[in-house]
Order: C-alpha cells, then sequence, then structure tokens
C-alpha cells in the first residue's frame, strides 16, 4: 500500500515550514490543500511560499488558477488525486499540506462530491437576498436543507452557506451527505499541529502585521486594477475583504489590520471543528513541547511499519 502524509493543524501553527523540513529528508512532493493558495496573483495574504521555497521542494495546486475562475472542491479534489497518483509513480512520497478541512478530508477519505456546476441565477438570488439583510434567514434555509454542512460552515461565510445550497437545490441531496467513500489507494499518516490557543493568536498577530509590512496592501490595489473585485469567492478570504474596506474608505488601517486579526483568530477556532484534538488518526505534536527531530522520528516509524 501506498504511503501519503497530510500535515494539518490552525493557520499560522507553521505546517508549510515542516513540510519544507522534511520533504528532502524522505524524498516527499508538497501537494497544496489551501483554498486561497490555488488563485494566481494572491500570495502575501494567502501566506504562499515563497519564490525560493517553491523551488527548493516540489510543490502542486498552487497558482493554477486566475481569482475569476470557479474553483471547488471537486475540481481540487480531482486536481489532488490527480498529482498525488502522479508522485507515487515516480517513487516519491506525498506530503498534503494545508488548513482546509474540507479538502483534506476529502482526499484522505475519499469522498465522492457532487459534480455541481455553479448557477449563476441561483446565486444571485441568494446574494441579492443577504443583501437585503437576511443573513440569518439563509443560514436558517442551510439548517433545514443539511444541518450537517451547516454544523461546519460559519454562519457569517455567506459564499459556502451559498454553495451549500446550492448544492442541495440542483443535486436533491445535502452537499454534505455522501452516499458512498472510495477507499484511496494510500495508507496515511496525519501529523497534527497545535499549540495553546494564546500563542495561536499571537503568532497570527505578528504574521498579519508582516503582511502589511510585506505589501498586503499593494497586493489587493493590484488585484483591483487586475479587474478583480470583493464580489468573487476568491476575493473573500481574509485579509482581502478587510483591506477592500480600508481602500473603499470604510475603515482605517489600524482597524482593517485589527478586523484581520479578530477574525483569524475566530478561523482558527473553526479548523479545530475539521481537525479536533480528540481525533485518534491524527499524532498531534505540540509546537511550543517538541522538535522537529521527534516528528521525523514518527514519520520513519509509519515508514517502516
Amino acid at each position: 500500500m501506498k504511503r501519503i502524509i497530510a500535515i494539518v493543524g490552525p493557520t499560522g501553527i507553521g505546517k508549510s515550514r515542516l513540510a519544507l523540513h522534511l520533504a528532502p529528508i524522505f524524498q516527499g512532493e508538497i501537494v497544496s490543500a489551501d483554498s486561497r493558495q490555488v488563485y494566481r496573483y494572491m500570495d502575501i495574504g494567502t501566506a504562499k511560499p515563497t519564490a525560493e521555497e517553491l523551488k527548493s521542494v516540489p510543490h502542486h495546486l498552487i497558482d493554477i488558477v486566475d481569482p475569476d475562475d470557479d474553483f471547488n472542491l471537486a475540481a481540487f479534489q480531482e486536481l489532488a488525486s490527480q498529482a498525488i497518483t502522479d508522485i507515487h509513480k515516480r517513487n516519491k512520497l506525498p506530503f498534503l499540506v494545508g488548513g482546509t478541512g474540507l479538502y483534506v478530508k476529502a482526499v484522505l477519505e475519499g469522498w465522492q462530491v457532487p459534480r455541481v456546476s455553479p448557477d449563476v441565477i441561483f446565486r444571485y438570488n441568494k446574494v441579492k437576498g443577504v443583501g437585503e439583510g437576511n443573513v440569518d434567514e439563509l443560514y436558517q434555509e442551510l439548517l433545514v436543507a443539511d444541518p450537517d454542512a451547516a454544523a461546519k460552515i460559519d454562519r457569517r461565510n455567506v459564499r459556502r452557506v451559498i454553495r451549500a445550497l446550492e448544492v442541495h437545490a440542483k443535486s436533491g441531496r445535502a452537499s454534505s451527505r455522501r452516499e458512498r467513500k472510495i477507499p484511496p489507494p494510500f495508507t496515511p499518516l496525519i501529523i497534527g499541529l497545535t499549540a495553546p490557543r494564546s500563542s495561536l493568536y499571537n503568532i497570527v498577530d505578528r504574521r498579519v502585521d508582516s503582511m502589511i509590512e510585506r505589501g498586503l496592501v499593494k497586493e489587493v490595489e493590484n488585484l483591483l486594477q487586475r479587474g478583480y473585485d470583493f464580489t468573487l469567492p476568491s476575493m473573500s478570504g481574509i485579509g482581502y475583504q478587510q483591506i477592500g474596506q480600508y481602500l473603499s474608505g470604510e475603515l482605517t488601517l489600524e482597524a482593517a489590520v485589527s478586523k484581520i486579526k479578530t477574525e483569524t483568530h475566530r478561523f482558527i477556532r473553526h479548523q479545530y471543528a475539521w481537525f479536533r484534538l480528540s481525533d485518534e488518526k491524527i499524532r498531534w505534536f505540540d509546537v511550543e513541547q517538541t522538535n522537529d527531530l521527534e516528528i521525523e522520528k514518527t514519520l520513519q516509524e509509519f515508514l517502516n511499519e
């Protein structure tokens, strides 16, 4: 049975750094499981690997679509499966790395994702309703149609709420309901990175400050100049929306930065709904109490089994 290493955990914890350390040691290649790093021109706000890092280890599923291209779970799963198969064929070790729990689980558990194409009219009508102040009503609609999906989606994440409703409306079944799971042709080792919540918040706060220093405002300005606007799903991510509010005069830069930090804290709490510390399938490591050598040893033991 072929092997795969998944590195999961909250944003900012050091998943990419660990993967960049481990991959050369174990002849590995990195498959990104980040729903934002797939987009071109969005580098700073998505914490994308640097050009040097991309050269040091082969990466897959980074910079593969433009911000106005439609990209969803089904597309990711297909491309990730292709990349993993190709890596195995070359006798290399795939490292699935990222904090998008939906993407990671779909690959590792072999979800049979409904291939539901976007319905522009359906989305327009739902977005129009939200614009009229029906955010809670929209979420209540999802609770009735697909309570399992609703439990995994923040009620304020309008885009994902609408997508779940769209899948339900067009397929006649809940977007969270997987009628079949086909076990993938590999055995995974899931490495989870964690830290005390206060430490995580400090880490991401420093990272947000660094993003501003490295030019996040200019990155958003460039995206707008290219014709990409904030109605696009790609532009709905944390950081881009808040800087957009600054550029439009709705917020000061200080307030926008504070809002990015607050929303990132909330996102971290949401990520633990996907990667639970009680999940026995995940080998958790507290980054404040462990080192890379311990993780290397765990990985080597897994490969030797």
